[in-house]
């Protein structure tokens, strides 16, 4: 069920405030009690995140560990994203979204050859910004260190005989998630550029990021 809650934190007095491109990769440490704060600007737009203890590659975002804690398949306020070690790494602290996917996973060059056309194949994908953001922030982290990552914003409904359907989004121009870091932790944002269907409204756009302590 999703739960909307507002924010009490101003974005003055934030410490970070960064707009992050469509497409573009954004790597950075989250440390233990801030919260950091993803701004959908224009509505629609799905912003595929992974989180890791900053300090253990091997001790990052677990889709399974998280539902089973939550008894949930969607991300909302109150949601508690718990790590392969069954740490919690961050709470979501406030949602005017409602819901997040944490199973459609990320758009890779073979899967929009699969999923769509042969000539797909070449269009940039989020694995792609996955790898590009994180050799940067942790240069000797590597391909084995991208695993399932949530979809913020974007809407992927589960059919009644257990499949997976990609949806219009249910977001809208300055909407936003928030979480608190429950340990230092380092999030890896790949901001989708899929053009293939409809999660971001066949129109990749900017999101916001901020951080306060």
């Amino acid at each position: 069920m999703s739960t909307l809650t507002e924010s009490t934190l101003d974005p003055a007095e934030a410490v970070y405030d960064f707009i992050l491109p469509a497409g573009e990769p954004w790597a950075r440490e989250v440390l233990r009690g801030q919260t950091i704060r993803i701004v959908d600007l224009e509505g629609n737009q799905a912003a595929d995140t992974l989180f890791y203890n900053a300090h253990d590659p091997a001790d990052r975002y677990s889709v399974q560990d998280t539902i089973r804690a939550q008894g949930a398949l969607y991300l909302t306020t109150g949601t508690r994203l718990v790590s392969t070690r069954g740490n919690t790494l961050l709470t979501i602290t406030a949602d005017t979204c409602g819901q997040h996917d944490t199973l459609g996973g990320a758009c890779a060059c073979e899967s929009n050859m699969v999923r769509y056309a042969l000539e797909k194949r070449h269009m940039h994908a989020c694995r792609d910004s996955f790898l590009l953001g994180l050799r940067r922030a942790r240069p000797t982290w590597g391909t084995r260190d991208i695993t399932h990552n949530i979809n913020f914003f974007m809407n992927v409904p589960v059919t009644p005989d257990g499949g997976l359907t990609f949806a219009d989004g249910v977001s809208a121009p300055g909407r936003y998630v928030e979480m608190r870091a429950e340990m230092d932790v380092l999030c890896l944002i790949s901001n989708c550029p899929q053009l293939n269907n409809p999660c971001n409204a066949y129109n990749p756009t900017p999101v916001r990021l901020l951080i306060w302590d």
